[in-house]
């Protein structure tokens, strides 16, 4: 039988005030994006390799967050954690149960908390402009790491869609957003690596130095508190 802290649960509890939640996170930061794209336009031309510079910077930053944050919410912590427990557990825990889920959820769902993870970073954009070259660059890069995070978990749910768009498999294939192969290495038991979710790109580097592991590690020594058991499937 269900309990309470039990994944298979997770779909029953999205609530209201969740979509609510998600709506504010896609309005605010796509009006937050947009004033900060007017203002770096706004400042003038941008040099030719700025774009493409400021694209790698903005994948590989939201490589990092994903990875953190998915291992985070993959091994600490249930349905019944204050806050995260609804916000962010519960998807990912109701998606090691049932991966093929994601795929029924609409794009407010979807999207809604990563939109929610990237208003820092349009925010911190707008921050540090006006400025001189180097502030509109920062600034640049802020806005593609914000789109890159912005867009994790809809990469992550063409990475088990069994027809993405033509576009979407091209850059699977060219390794340039999460390639479905790649991923499908996290979903066999016990789930314990290749954490990042927009590109993988930092996946070997945290494998081969055992990064999660050791942090764990530190972590139960510190407080105690062992990884939780929760993130292998339910029968």
């Amino acid at each position: 039988m269900a309990t309470p802290s039990d994944p298979s649960t997770a779909l029953e509890r999205y609530t209201l005030g969740q979509r609510v939640y998600e709506w504010c996170g896609i309005t605010v930061t796509s009006a937050t994006g947009a004033w900060l794209c007017a203002r770096l336009l706004a400042g003038g031309p941008l040099a030719v390799w700025w774009l493409p510079v400021a694209l790698v910077v903005g994948l590989l930053g939201a490589d990092l967050v994903s990875g953190i944050v998915h291992w985070g919410f993959d091994t600490w912590g249930d349905l019944d954690t204050p806050i995260v427990g609804q916000l962010a557990i519960r998807a990912f825990r109701q998606h090691h149960v049932d991966p093929s889920v994601l795929l029924g959820h609409d794009f407010v769902e979807t999207n809604g908390h990563n939109f929610m993870l990237a208003l820092p970073l349009t925010t911190g954009g707008l921050c540090v402009l006006p400025g001189g070259d180097g502030a509109r660059f920062l600034a640049l890069c802020f806005a593609a790491m914000a789109v890159c995070v912005a867009l994790t978990s809809q990469i992550h749910k063409w990475a088990h869609t069994p027809r993405p768009p033509r576009l979407v498999a091209l850059l699977q294939r060219a390794r340039l957003i999460l390639p479905p192969a790649h991923h499908e290495y996290h979903h066999r038991a016990p789930h314990r690596q290749r954490y990042c979710i927009t590109v993988g790109w930092l996946d070997g580097l945290f494998t081969a130095t055992g990064f999660f592991e050791r942090v764990e590690r530190v972590i139960t020594r510190a407080t105690g508190i062992d990884r939780h058991r929760h993130d292998e499937p339910v029968p």
